[in-house]
């Protein structure tokens, strides 16, 4: 049945649709049940046309019979199917349970229902033929033996028809399952497929022929014709197993062993490409996506030397907004003193390796409090504390980084200091740049205040000066003390400054002269 013609049955019918699957696999059945009698009487040249016909419909009632009632028993399984269709909003979990009862659901049923099958049909249509066709107990052998091979081969045919039937109930419910769910196989692995559907195939290929060509015979006839096809069907399906599994499911094999590698993130493993064919395709494109997954790594690990990790993160989702995001932030602005003295009397790579000593103290702090570097500037930088992570707490975390950054420098070998100014304000944090080269970065006002406070530190005689701002953000106490209100380069009026001072010893929070404002 061509797969446009059964979605179209599914959207029309809907909820309905299961009787759709169920006639599906009981006429593959019932067309393997009546056959199969019709080519065992052929080798009994005497038998008058209504006793053909009796066992024939015997064997059509029991058949469609048995499977209706295995269909009818699976109907708790659909039942898990419709809940899911009639819930407006389904859950992860709710979509995973109908997913897994959907492809679950003909397998399930076969594995429960084949046995009472055979008992139920097949045992009684021969022990009817035996009777009606007066073969006596080895006709009723006969019978049975050949009965049986086509059982199996109706099971697989139902199977497949079933498993056709059921894919636009899973594609609908596969459309809106979540893309980390844990996957659990629980169908019937290809390999298995074929041990069972091959020797069933080829035996019953091997019967029909017998019964078309050669007529007659009787029962010794019918049972040598069902063994030796038994035999020759399970050395040729052997080998033909040998042969799909060694072409078919081996790739298949290796290929998902490299998808548990990637998922695991090794994307320098590769399959071996052994056909030219769409298994050999496969294989390829693995390749090729683990290629890309490499070269997009590397990209991430190279491009994380040169920018913060979070940053790279948020560039490389697609999420930056060209216009920017505006946010509130606490910026830091650090930088060394008495660098320009320093850098006058030694030599230029000294320099470079005393900054980048300097910074390798100090980048670490920035991130590990939740920030992360804006920019170098020269023997400086900027820190930014709430973007791109958002943090409720950004101003204690940019007050106590700074402070942490300041004793990390003085117990450092270089033998130089630092300062460091904190603000908070509204930016704008967005792609900054043009003409194919952009920098992640945040500007505005608060920005050229953060560098302003820094440089008081030169007036005050302080490691750390925060603004009134600031102050009012933060939501854990800090040993502050005000600094007055002070000029600053580029204001139009006068800031007041805090600065950052250690408790006393011993003394707990209520020693402090100015604790912050939650």
């Amino acid at each position: 049945m061509p797969l446009r013609l059964v979605r179209r049955l599914y959207r029309l019918l809907g909820g309905r649709y299961r009787y759709v699957m169920l006639a599906g696999e009981v006429w593959s059945s019932l067309f393997v049940a009546m056959v199969t009698v019709f080519l065992a009487s052929r080798f009994y040249p005497g038998l008058e046309v209504g006793q053909v016909a009796a066992v024939m419909g015997a064997a059509g009632v029991l058949t469609a019979g048995s499977v209706t009632y295995a269909g009818v028993r699976a109907g708790a399984s659909f039942a898990d199917i419709d809940d899911w269709r009639a819930t407006r909003v389904p859950t992860p979990r709710e979509t995973v349970a109908a997913w897994e009862a959907a492809t679950t659901l003909t397998l399930r049923q076969y594995r429960r229902e084949s046995g009472r099958v055979m008992l139920t049909a097949v045992v009684p249509t021969s022990v009817l033929a035996a009777l009606v066709w007066d073969i006596g107990w080895a006709g009723l052998g006969a019978v049975l033996l050949a009965s049986v091979i086509p059982a199996v081969y109706a099971t697989v045919l139902s199977y497949s028809v079933g498993e056709i039937l059921a894919r636009p109930v899973i594609e609908e419910i596969a459309a809106e399952l979540p893309a980390d769910f844990d996957l659990v196989p629980r169908g019937l692995p290809l390999a298995k497929r074929l041990r069972i559907a091959l020797p069933a195939y080829t035996t019953c290929s091997g019967i029909a022929v017998a019964g078309i060509v050669d007529v007659g015979g009787g029962s010794q006839r019918l049972a040598l014709v069902v063994v030796v096809a038994l035999v020759i069907g399970l050395l040729l399906s052997t080998e033909l197993s040998v042969f799909l599994g060694s072409s078919v499911t081996q790739p298949l094999a290796d290929v998902r062993r490299g998808l548990l590698r990637v998922r695991v993130g090794e994307y320098d493993g590769r399959v071996p490409v052994l056909s030219s064919d769409e298994v050999g395709e496969l294989a390829h494109d693995f390749n090729r996506m683990t290629s890309g997954l490499a070269e997009r790594e590397e990209l991430r690990d190279t491009f994380g030397t040169y920018v913060d990790r979070d940053v790279v993160d948020l560039i490389l989702s697609g999420q930056v907004p060209s216009e920017g995001v505006e946010v509130e932030v606490s910026l830091m602005f650090c930088d060394v003193r008495d660098f320009t003295a320093y850098a006058e009397h030694a030599a230029a790579t000294e320099v470079i390796a005393t900054l980048n000593q300097l910074f390798s103290e100090i980048v670490p702090v920035v991130e590990a409090y939740g920030g992360h570097v804006d920019k170098f500037l020269g023997d400086g930088l900027l820190a930014v504390f709430g973007a791109p992570q958002l943090h409720v707490d950004h101003a204690d975390r940019a007050v106590e980084a700074a402070r942490m950054i300041v004793d990390a420098v003085a117990l450092g070998s270089s033998g130089l200091s630092v300062a460091a100014g904190v603000n908070s304000g509204r930016v704008v944090a967005g792609p900054l740049g043009g003409a194919g080269r952009l920098n992640f970065s945040v500007i505005g006002d608060a920005v050229n205040v953060a560098a302003r406070v820094e440089a008081a530190t030169r007036r005050t005689g302080d490691d750390v000066l925060i603004t009134a701002d600031t102050r009012d953000r933060l939501v854990r106490d800090h040993s502050l003390v005000s600094r007055g209100e002070l000029e600053l380069k580029g204001k139009s009026a006068p800031l007041e400054l805090f600065a950052l001072v250690p408790d006393p010893p011993g003394a707990g929070a209520g020693a402090v002269e100015l604790t912050a404002r939650s």
